[in-house]
């Protein structure tokens, strides 16, 4: 749901901002055609989205890093070796993620870390910087994505990755993504399915059916990021 276009055109109007420059001074000064850059910045549905070669040259007249590849750690990370590889502490939260009807969390301190291998992370496409862990609430209130996730496992979730794909109105066998999110009843993990103007919650547990957000209500959706691996703790 996220809007790149916008994304880049606030990027670049921040920088403008901070140069103390004008999108026309920017454009002469660099030998841009004319526009090159007040259509990316137009605060209308008239907004511009520029080519990759056209989005490098507006960063590089601005001092904005262009950058394309695997994803690099942008944040601190505690980092530590095992028997010659490389690993890094992946925070947990104190914070439950429910299932089913919601968990309300504030800003939960961190209570532990658990290590990844960081060559594994790298290979999923994770950047332990944008990782975080948190575990589903016990009870009624997580069963709802049984047996896929169970009450009181833990999920590693990837704040980068906040897009909900688009979806055929037929699934075609194929499931969709899960995702860590919070609503008005709090913070949640369902899989997410965005059909035209229609957002689908929707759980593993066939005995629990699908919620419809419908597109006026999408705001109050607030995409945490997507789930790429849970763990099970094994009960006696």
């Amino acid at each position: 749901m996220e809007d790149f276009g916008k994304t880049f055109a606030d990027v670049v109007a921040q920088q403008l901002k901070a140069l103390n420059k004008n999108a026309f001074a920017v454009e002469k000064e660099g030998g841009l055609p004319v526009d090159a850059i007040r259509s990316v910045v137009r605060d209308d549905d008239k907004r511009a989205v520029p080519r990759i070669t056209r989005a490098k040259e507006i960063c590089d007249l601005l001092g904005l890093e262009f950058y394309i590849g695997p994803k690099r750690e942008l944040g601190p990370i505690e980092h530590l070796t095992l028997d010659g590889s490389d690993y890094a502490q992946i925070p947990l939260h104190e914070a439950t993620l429910s299932a089913g009807g919601g968990a309300f969390n504030g800003t939960e301190p961190i209570t532990d870390h658990l290590a990844f291998k960081k060559a594994w992370l790298k290979r999923i496409g994770v950047s332990a910087s944008d990782a975080v862990l948190a575990r589903i609430a016990d009870g009624e209130m997580g069963e709802s994505m049984m047996p896929t996730i169970m009450p009181g496992d833990m999920v590693l979730i990837d704040r980068s990755r906040r897009e909900i794909p688009q979806r055929q109105a037929q699934f075609k066998g194929r499931r969709s993504p899960i995702y860590a999110f919070t609503t008005e009843d709090g913070a949640r993990v369902k899989r997410l399915a965005q059909i035209k103007d229609t957002l689908l919650l929707i759980s593993d547990n066939p005995d629990v059916p699908p919620e419809v957000i419908n597109r006026e209500n999408w705001p109050t959706i607030n995409v945490i990021g997507k789930v790429v691996w849970w763990g099970h703790t094994a009960e006696e």
